[in-house]
């Protein structure tokens, strides 16, 4: 699976150069438009040739995009696909209940976190060394609350409450609560 950091980057270099050819036809336009003492009709075809081409190029840029997302293909495909690893989650009290104090995946495997909470409603996230999210999704009380996701990569993750529950959640951080660690298959 790509990770999220690396569909992030290169979506917003897509969608930062789209802004761009955006803003330099607009700016065309407004100057032309503006011209005091020259000829300054723009001729509609020329105008709507670049529009356009702009519309050409956005529906491009989703469909381009549409797959790159790391999780939608395991989303979409969920119910055919087995976890290598199940770890139930209890939130309560705003506290994180782990079934072990640090949980190890190899790399290369799914993992369902499956996480219930008895009294709020919390968010359960997860992050990288470096604070950027790896994932994140809401934690509703007496609802179904799931995410499978494949760690690919060995890494130590910290998990953090990423919904507002009062004051108390502020400090709903369990540090280095997930490791990634690298296997060898040697079949």
């Amino acid at each position: 699976m790509i990770d999220s950091s690396v569909v992030l980057t290169g979506q917003a270099i897509a969608y930062t150069l789209y802004v761009l050819v955006i803003m330099i036809l607009i700016g065309w336009f407004a100057y032309k438009v503006t011209r005091v003492g020259k000829n300054s009709i723009i001729k509609p075809a020329l105008f709507y040739s670049f529009v356009g081409l702009l519309v050409i190029i956005g529906v491009s840029l989703h469909i381009v995009t549409y797959n790159t997302i790391p999780w939608a293909s395991m989303d979409l495909n969920r119910d055919d696909i087995k976890p290598d690893k199940v770890f139930n989650i209890n939130v309560e009290n705003h506290q994180f209940k782990l079934p072990s104090e640090k949980l190890i995946i190899n790399s290369g495997e799914k993992v369902l976190f499956n996480v219930t909470s008895n009294d709020l409603t919390y968010g359960f996230g997860l992050f990288r060394e470096d604070n950027s999210m790896v994932f994140q999704m809401q934690v509703v009380p007496g609802h179904m609350n799931d995410i499978l996701w494949r760690f690919d990569k060995p890494a130590v993750y910290t998990i953090r409450s990423t919904e507002y529950s009062g004051p108390k959640g502020n400090d709903m951080i369990v540090k280095n609560a997930v490791e990634v660690i690298e296997t060898n298959n040697f079949d």
